[in-house]
């Protein structure tokens, strides 16, 4: 087993793999079993530190489906990938049955969009498993999120978020070791949300745990250059690029090869 680094200097890939008909990008791509279990050892090889793995879709609009079928989409994965890799494995669900047999399968992480507020048993499955945990902001739910998002103050809205999410998971035995933070890029943003969440990312920093961010191929680069999904990849190197400078730490990417090289480079400039 690879060991899972939770510290707030280094910089790591989250490599994608949904296992969903309808996610934004990659929707039923990697549906079944053998086609994702091979994806995320792809993931891996093209330098992928975690692979992150997901059973419902969470883009703007996207409705909820039953705990059964979320389960039935990313268990065998988790435990097919668990098989032949020792990677660590985040499985991105709000479910707490779901995080449970994830983890009882080989996951190490949960990445939970609504910060353990849609299923109060959560944070009761990640200190029993003692496993990490994703606190990430929202507004809204997928279904509602891009509706009508608005802040008198993004920044400091999201933080205090994140600051509340961190204490109670805390106080409820999460060591805050493992805890790490994510400003939800895109989860109830406008375009100028997102930018200023990205400009001013440092100011995450101060709540001393890692960072992740995820703007791989979504929408908000698509409203700067006009272009779809597939044609994104340069504006997402270019947001990945940024993050790093502003403090970054965990990059959930569909294209690890392709940001891999871009990181590297401006890790070198940087001298990290």
């Amino acid at each position: 087993m690879f060991p899972l680094n939770l510290d707030t200097q280094s910089i790591q890939i989250m490599g994608i793999v949904n296992t969903t008909p309808d996610s934004f990008y990659d929707g039923g791509r990697f549906y079944e079993k053998e086609k994702a279990v091979e994806h995320a050892l792809r993931l891996a090889e093209e330098g992928a530190e975690i692979i992150d793995i997901g059973g419902e879709s969470s883009r703007p609009g996207a409705q909820p489906v039953s705990e059964e079928e979320e389960l039935r989409r990313v268990i065998p994965v988790i435990e097919g990938l668990r098989r032949r890799s020792g990677i660590p494995i985040s499985v991105d669900t709000y479910k707490s049955k779901v995080a449970e047999k994830a983890i009882e399968a080989g996951a190490n992480i949960v990445n939970d969009i609504s910060a353990l507020r849609m299923d109060r048993r959560m944070v009761e499955v990640v200190k029993k498993y003692k496993v990490a945990i994703v606190l990430m902001h929202m507004q809204g739910t997928p279904s509602t999120m891009q509706v009508n998002p608005s802040y008198e103050d993004v920044l400091k809205e999201i933080f205090d978020f994140l600051k509340e999410r961190v204490d109670f998971a805390s106080r409820n035995g999460i060591a805050f070791e493992r805890i790490i933070i994510d400003p939800g890029i895109g989860f109830g943003k406008r375009l100028e949300h997102n930018l200023l969440i990205l400009r001013h990312l440092e100011r995450f920093k101060a709540l001393n745990r890692p960072v992740l961010i995820g703007v791989s191929r979504k929408s908000f680069i698509g409203q700067i250059l006009n272009l779809p999904e597939e044609e994104r990849l340069e504006g997402t190197i270019s947001a990945i690029c940024l993050s790093i400078m502003k403090g970054a730490n965990i990059l959930r990417v569909h294209d690890v090869k392709e940001v891999r090289r871009a990181v590297e480079v401006a890790k070198a400039i940087m001298g990290r």
